[in-house]
């Protein structure tokens, strides 16, 4: 199964942040790929194959 997503897409992770929300947004990609916490503006930065094994399913385009 194939995850669409693109810069600055809101997507839902498996484990919800600390805060209480689940909805990231995607601020960089590359072979990493960063995404910010759309409650408290947390970073976080992760290699691209750990996030797309953690990554539920794409919120907004």
């Amino acid at each position: 199964m194939e995850k669409n997503y693109d810069l600055h897409d809101f997507v839902e992770m498996k484990k919800p942040h600390p805060c209480g929300t689940n909805r990231w947004e995607i601020i960089r990609m590359g072979a990493d790929i960063r995404i910010k916490c759309d409650n408290c503006g947390q970073l976080v930065m992760m290699p691209r194959r750990e996030f797309e094994r953690k990554m539920k399913k794409v919120l907004d385009k």
